[in-house]
């Protein structure tokens, strides 16, 4: 699918912009426009079909941005928010243990060591369980909460559907009669300006956590600006809350809380993150991982399948969403021409 022209009138707004504008207190390079075209020419070329760059609150370019597309695994990242708002609430300590709530996993030796915070960043231990993808499931809570151990909590990153939605059935048993449905609805997606969501329920009625939301790219550039500023302006959640999404951990320094960051930059070893997430986990190897060498360090990034992004840069309050339909997509690529760092 090719993307339409840019309008004359997102260019000129970027062009006629001054080369370097103040915010928050500190003086911001633009974007070089003819980057950020060639970014999205790029992104059309390989199968995008909507694209926006906005920074310091201003669209330096938008295409096709309010037509609503899946972000696949970026659902992941509005969940992690709830997580955090439920930590600030006091329902729950990420560093808990789960068998605090889920009883059963009590009498394994392993479950009963798994913390809250190891689901989420997905290296509990559990089991992928991608089957759970499926939307005839029966229950995925109860299927997720007896899928077996296949790695030491804390030791291997193992992405998967299973681990969150072990969270589900955790945040269930906190919220005592509660959806946490609503809650998400409540304390983040209202506060973002944002309504219900394609839940894809199962037979039991649980929404399936690692997937399966529809956003077009302004809706998805909002949860960018919450990053930006710093869980505000609702707020979400606070700016010591949102900054543990982008710590990493000792299995995967590159992923924390549904955000992927780039702080192994600019000495990283670069790949493709969506092709290492194809193997089997044993397989995978995110030693010293980064998106692009030549990208800012404070890089984060949402990344959902067939190339959805949400990339957010706070040195430069730079929010950018990509939207595709597969292809040969290219973060580091993409991310250069951009920056206009892109290598001759």
């Amino acid at each position: 699918m090719s993307l339409p022209k840019p309008r004359p009138v997102c260019l000129r707004r970027l062009e006629l912009g001054a080369l370097q504008f103040l915010l928050a207190g500190s003086a911001v390079a633009s974007l070089d426009p003819a980057a950020v075209s060639g970014a999205a020419e790029y992104s059309a070329r390989h199968r995008g079909v909507s694209f926006l760059a906005i920074q310091g609150g201003r669209t330096l370019l938008e295409q096709n941005a309010k037509t609503p597309h899946r972000i696949y695994s970026g659902t992941k990242a509005f969940w992690d928010l709830a997580a955090l708002a439920a930590a600030e609430d006091g329902l729950l300590n990420l560093d808990e243990r789960v068998a605090g709530a889920i009883t059963t996993w009590r009498s394994d030796p392993r479950k009963a060591q798994v913390t809250i915070r190891q689901l989420l960043d997905f290296d509990s231990g559990l089991e992928p369980e991608f089957f759970l993808h499926e939307t005839q499931s029966g229950d995925r809570d109860a299927t997720s909460v007896r899928a077996r151990m296949v790695a030491e909590p804390g030791r291997a990153f193992i992405y998967g559907p299973a681990a969150i939605q072990v969270f589900h059935q955790v945040l269930k048993e906190k919220l005592r009669g509660d959806s946490p449905t609503h809650y998400l609805e409540r304390h983040v997606l209202h506060r973002l300006a944002l309504g219900s969501q394609r839940y894809l329920t199962d037979r039991a009625g649980n929404p399936l956590l690692a997937t399966g939301w529809i956003l077009s790219a302004k809706q998805w550039a909002k949860l960018g600006q919450l990053v930006l500023a710093n869980g505000a302006p609702a707020p979400v959640v606070s700016r010591n809350s949102l900054a543990q999404c982008w710590r990493g951990t000792a299995a995967n320094r590159a992923f924390s809380l549904g955000w992927w960051n780039n702080r192994a930059a600019p000495n990283g070893r670069e790949f493709d993150f969506e092709q290492m997430l194809i193997p089997k986990w044993q397989n995978q190897d995110w030693r010293d991982a980064c998106l692009c060498r030549d990208a800012p360090s404070d890089l984060v990034a949402c990344i959902g399948s067939q190339g959805q992004r949400l990339y957010v840069i706070p040195s430069l309050q730079l929010i950018v969403v990509r939207q595709g339909n597969g292809g040969s997509f290219s973060d580091a690529h993409f991310l250069r021409l951009l920056l206009g760092r892109e290598r001759r």
